[in-house]
């Protein structure tokens, strides 16, 4: 019994060894301004306040831009911190504009 206590969790650490280089790898890798695109436009799609919105997602070398309509200064806001949050993002320029209906 105490013999299986011990030989299942080496047994487990040695299956997993061969994948912890290429997790920390993948961790490394550089992000990809299509991918931060992408990311922050599902969030924004997402986003209850936001709702998606009329909100155009430029990125270039991590920096993101972010243009477009929306109803209020809330929505505004919200989609500037949902950009801020996605990995791979440096800096956020909000050009959005407040269009009342």
């Amino acid at each position: 019994m105490k013999l299986k206590r011990i030989l299942l969790p080496v047994v487990l650490f040695l299956t997993l060894l061969p994948t912890l280089p290429a997790v920390a790898m993948a961790a490394n890798k550089p992000v990809t301004d299509d991918f931060i695109s992408d990311t922050i436009r599902q969030k924004l799609a997402a986003d209850t306040i936001v709702k998606g919105g009329a909100i155009n997602v430029d990125v270039k070398n991590g920096v993101v831009t972010l243009s477009g309509n929306v109803e209020d200064d809330k929505q505004k806001s919200k989609a500037e911190k949902i950009a801020k949050k996605v990995n791979g993002v440096k800096t956020v320029t909000n050009e959005i504009k407040i269009a009342h209906p």
